[in-house]
């Protein structure tokens, strides 16, 4: 028989539990019907970045807030799965969305401090915190956290549910998704981890601040240990494993989005376009933009362009150090250097000493630098753009121990640099479609962004005697016609120089046939053809080349090409010539696609037959005045 205080207690706990009870099923009732659609988890759309591809789908840049790369759970290897259920969630093949000891954990929490400090959350109930719940602390959202988990066990398969959790879960420095951490701490795959590097990942959720192995490595190291630990008394790893693994240093350091290729102007462009079309939802919609560049032209441009200016600017001598690091030992310069940036293939270092044959140097990543006499032989002095110093004989009169200089390594020799002075813009274009293949903008993008090749109008000197030619050519004249290249004088008005064009080396070759003429570019001929052709006939022309008549001087200077144009717009004109007469369009972007490969928006260039057109025989018709003619037809589709 229960008698005093016993049934008083035993009163108190039924009545507790029937309450606790009611309690919650009113709760799951009245919350029940606000719940989000658990089922919608299948076909989520996590925020991706915009990926930017060449032709050849090599990687060349990556926008967007959050760093994440999704992976499918067959992709992740045992041993991450393994150190994430050691380190967050050890009952998640057992339990059905909840963990009641850690909920009763956190119920303790609430009613003893009036706050929840920790969750008691599955791996489940992170999913249902991270797909559809705020980060707030309140027993409202907890027990929506709650319901939401328990509604995902009963609709996700557990595997579903932890692809979910790795393709979402924030792992510090804008790292989303396990993928994304391994690329951005180890700049490795998943599957290049090792056990210790994985524990160290699976550390971060718990807070990616305080146990960021970047940040706080000693932090890192004793949660990554202990996990470790975790996963040995869980039977996950073996001793002996366990043991290599708790030896490893931390290791782990900031590096960026693996790229294939580096063409930092091309995906500025396609970035641009991009946005123009689908706009901020480019960035978040895990676009895949693929471009017209071919990888290994893009190459060959890249080392065309920084050979040309480097070999430009050594043959106008040597501007000097950068300048004198303060201090007097290797240690403090070494401090400074690390505040100078690589400038294209050029990399900082610091003049450690320095005889009469060789220069000793270190650079910003530690590697010892010996430049050798051949190696700063050109470095002669700059005194003008037409003039240099005497050769080099002691390399004492170049640097001083403390100089910061720049090097570059080229046929495994070391050589003194210098930032080129000078800047260059290239474009290739295939003539029959206007694909831009290959594109430069400049000697280093992150130095300058002005793109030189879609930007950048410069004189096009001689580049506008074909055009010139071309008027000739169709006003009657034959490659035979004789031309006198001989000395003119244009008389100008009152108060004025008289005008007297000049030959490159100022000789005079007499009558002249046009072919010659051309491949000689001899500027007297030009002079001629304009003055007895007339202006507005090359102007004219030069309108059906795709040129904007008002970039164009009304004068006889125009055949001396005066006249400022882009590089792309010199390449569209020449392009014509290539494909036989037809104006084709330039376009960089060749298709948009989603991030599950459905395509999104495709150009559709007019292209140049030469003889067959899908299957279809076609003749060429080879008067010139009726083929130079703009394409009269949309570039650009969308297909959504």
């Amino acid at each position: 028989m229960v008698i005093g205080p016993a049934r008083f207690f035993i009163s108190l706990g039924l009545t507790t539990a029937i309450l606790t009870t009611a309690a919650v099923i009113g709760g799951y009732i009245y919350l029940k019907p606000g719940l989000p659609d658990v089922e919608s988890l299948r076909t989520v759309k996590l925020q991706t970045p915009l990926q930017i591809f060449t032709a050849d789908k090599q990687l060349i840049a990556q926008f967007g807030e959050k760093h994440r790369d999704p992976v499918s759970i067959n992709e992740v290897p045992l041993v991450l799965i393994r150190a994430f259920l050691a380190a967050e969630d050890d009952n998640f093949r057992d339990h059905v969305g909840i963990d009641p000891f850690g909920l009763a954990r956190a119920a303790w929490q609430l009613v003893s401090s009036g706050q929840i400090q920790t969750g008691g959350s599955t791996i489940t109930m992170q999913v249902a915190k991270n797909y559809f719940l705020t980060h707030e602390r309140t027993f409202a959202r907890k027990f929506r956290e709650i319901l939401l988990a328990l509604e995902i066990e009963k609709t996700l398969t557990k595997d579903e549910i932890l692809e979910l959790y790795f393709n979402v879960i924030f792992l510090g420095h804008r790292a989303y998704g396990v993928n994304a951490a391994a690329q951005i701490y180890y700049g490795k795959n998943l599957d290049e981890l090792t056990l210790a590097e994985s524990a160290m990942i699976a550390g971060l959720p718990k807070a990616p601040s305080k146990y960021n192995p970047i940040a706080n490595p000693e932090r890192a190291k004793e949660r990554r240990d202990w996990i470790l630990k975790r996963m040995l008394n869980l039977k996950f790893i073996e001793k002996y494993d366990y043991k290599l693994a708790i030896q490893d240093p931390v290791t782990a350091s900031l590096h960026g989005v693996h790229l294939d290729l580096t063409a930092p102007y091309v995906a500025e462009e396609a970035r641009r376009i991009a946005l123009e079309i689908f706009d901020d939802r480019a960035y978040t919609d895990g676009l895949r933009v693929f471009t017209t560049i071919r990888g290994d032209y893009q190459k060959y441009a890249q080392d065309a362009v920084i050979r040309g200016l480097m070999d430009y600017d050594r043959r106008h001598g040597w501007r000097g150090t950068e300048r004198t690091l303060s201090g007097t030992m290797l240690f403090d310069w070494k401090r400074q250097l690390k505040n100078f940036n690589e400038i294209g293939p050029l990399k900082p270092a610091v003049v450690v000493s320095v005889t009469e044959k060789t220069i000793q140097a270190v650079t910003s990543d530690e590697q010892s630098v010996t430049i050798e006499t051949s190696g700063y032989q050109w470095a002669r002095e700059y005194k003008s753009v037409n003039s240099i110093g005497p050769g080099i004989k002691d390399a004492r009169t170049l640097v001083a121990p403390g100089d910061l200089i720049r090097v570059l390594k080229d046929e495994n020799k070391w050589w003194l640099a210098q930032k080129p002075e000078v800047e260059s813009g290239f474009v290739a274009l295939d003539p029959n479609t206007g694909a831009i293949q290959a594109m430069i903008g400049g000697f280093n993008y992150f130095e300058s962004k002005f793109n030189r090749a879609t930007q950048g109008g410069r004189m096009v000197g001689s580049g506008i005697k074909p055009l010139i030619y071309t008027a000739a050519l169709e006003s009657g004249m034959t490659p035979a016609t004789l031309i006198n290249d001989a000395p003119v004088v244009f008389d100008q008005t009152e108060g004025a120089t008289d005008w007297r064009p000049q030959n490159s080396g100022g000789t005079f070759l007499g009558p002249t046939r046009l072919r010659t003429a051309l491949y000689r570019s001899r500027n007297l001929v030009s002079v001629r053809l304009v003055r007895e052709l007339g202006v507005n006939r090359i102007i004219d022309i030069a309108e059906r080349f795709g040129i904007d008549a008002t970039k164009l001087p009304r004068n006889l200077s125009i055949s001396l090409g005066t006249a400022s144009l882009t590089p792309l717009s010199m390449a569209e004109i020449y392009a014509i010539f290539a494909n036989g007469g037809f104006r084709v369009k330039n376009h960089l972007i060749d298709r948009i696609e989603s991030a599950d490969g459905v395509i999104l928006y495709q150009t559709r260039p007019v292209a140049i037959c030469k003889s067959e057109c899908d299957g279809r025989t076609v003749s060429i018709d080879l008067d010139l005045d009726t083929r130079i003619r703009p394409v009269n037809a949309d570039l650009f589709e969308t297909d959504y």
